[in-house]
């Protein structure tokens, strides 16, 4: 037997910031993203905060009947409180050193841990299939942490909306990786 927990990354958006909704093309891929999981088993949906998290799992939420969690835990890695012109460069070296922090942001291994913390605890519940809502970055450190070749490369191919199966082994422990959508 083993544990699921489906990691979703937000349909397109209008923006950045928390309050940025869903694109016109978002709000139909959130439609579609609902009809993708009309088959799967799914005892809870935890989702960021962000406006644009909420949107893109709500078809699926009123479809099943399914309350939505919110997590603050969730919401998108915030690399620096200040506008950095190179943000690209500097991204792509916290993929190199985790510990690189920028002004008011938070290292990769803290944001690694925040979102790990999520999914550990979810992995110890009794729910046995949980669809987690969240952002590209922080995404791809949580699936870093299982899959330790997940980098930056891999970060720039991920894909609005995008989804990746973990699975715990119950007997082993052991955690896998597979994208699904």
């Amino acid at each position: 037997m083993s544990k699921n927990i489906y990691i979703v990354r937000h349909c397109q958006a209008q923006g950045q910031p928390a309050e940025s909704q869903l694109t016109e093309e978002g709000f139909k891929q959130a439609e579609e993203l609902a009809r993708f999981f009309s088959n799967i088993p799914v005892d809870r949906i935890v989702s960021s905060p962000f406006l644009r998290a909420i949107q893109s799992v709500e078809p699926f939420s009123k479809n099943r009947n399914i309350s939505i969690e919110v997590d603050d835990r969730l919401a998108e890695r915030t690399l620096s409180a200040v506008d950095l012109q190179d943000w690209m460069e500097k991204l792509k070296a916290t993929y190199e050193d985790l510990e690189l922090k920028f002004e008011g942001g938070e290292s990769s291994r803290e944001a690694m841990d925040r979102i790990v913390s999520v999914v550990e605890e979810a992995f110890e519940t009794d729910a046995e299939n949980i669809v987690v809502v969240t952002h590209g970055n922080i995404m791809s450190l949580l699936l870093r942490n299982y899959q330790e070749s997940f980098g930056f490369e891999e970060w720039k191919e991920l894909r609005n909306p995008d989804v990746f199966l973990l699975k715990r082994d119950e007997e082993t422990g052991e955690v896998t990786v597979e994208r699904i959508l």
